[in-house]
């Protein structure tokens, strides 16, 4: 077993914040796995020294491990221990969380061609889909990116204003990671819908294409562990160089 200091500054959880204690944990042990006492498949503490390193009960402790089984990022074997897998790589629909991260791990060096961020109201379907009136202000991020000198992809995403992030929020790094540690927020669930569209004109611009090129239009509504919305975005993608993959596996009876 590798060992842990009590005193380590990623075991303390906030007892207090509306962040439910398994999402905190789930944090605590995604930061932990990054470690490369761990990382390379290296066994976690066991149950009963981490739930009593973290403050939280085993059951609460359990729900945050279940979590990464399921992603397939540790395994558990009974006498054995919890151990951390390596990941996979993963390009496809379900790569939500991080396409800066998701493209390095296809050796691709993510590019930021413009980022503006404004406030601005919502708007009908931005609304709709963040559940708020559709006068309210929201926080709008704009942002093209690319590889080797070309933009490759447009995102334009409207932000909840609970979060409380604002213009000098930096938006450089990835949009839910800045919101984890920002505002104590997981990003734990995205609703998607998928479209082809014809590139109009601001678009074309942008992404470097003839008026009238395909795109592939992606629009998704993040939630919260609450099931709370927390983002909506709608995202192009240029078809000459990009393709998203779907992955369907069948769930036992």
């Amino acid at each position: 077993m590798n060992a842990v200091a009590p005193t380590d500054p990623v075991l303390r959880l906030d007892h207090r914040s509306s962040l439910p204690l398994h999402a905190q944990a789930e944090q605590v042990l995604r930061d932990l796995i990054q470690r490369p006492p761990y990382r390379a498949g290296g066994l976690l503490p066991d149950e009963v020294s981490l739930s009593r390193l973290l403050g939280i009960s085993r059951n609460t402790l359990r729900a945050a491990v279940a979590r990464l089984v399921a992603e397939g990022r540790l395994s558990r074997k009974a006498g054995i221990g919890t151990r951390v897998v390596e990941p996979r790589v993963t390009s496809g629909v379900g790569a939500w969380h991080s396409f800066t991260r998701e493209m390095a791990a296809q050796g691709v060096t993510v590019e930021t061609f413009s980022l503006k961020v404004t406030q601005r109201p919502a708007g009908a379907e931005p609304a709709r889909r963040l559940q708020l009136p559709a006068e309210t202000a929201v926080l709008c991020v704009d942002r093209v990116r690319g590889w080797d000198g070309q933009p490759e992809v447009h995102f334009q995403s409207f932000l909840h204003p609970r979060l409380g992030l604002t213009a000098k929020s930096d938006f450089h790094q990835p949009l839910y990671e800045l919101i984890r540690r920002q505002c104590r927020i997981v990003a734990e669930q995205s609703l998607e819908e998928f479209t082809a569209v014809a590139a109009g004109k601001r678009l074309a611009r942008l992404l470097k294409v003839p008026v009238g090129a395909p795109l592939l239009r992606r629009e998704r509504t993040v939630l919260d562990t609450g099931r709370r919305p927390v983002e909506f975005a709608v995202v192009h993608y240029r078809c000459d160089r990009f393709r998203l993959t779907l992955n369907l596996r069948q769930e036992p009876p």
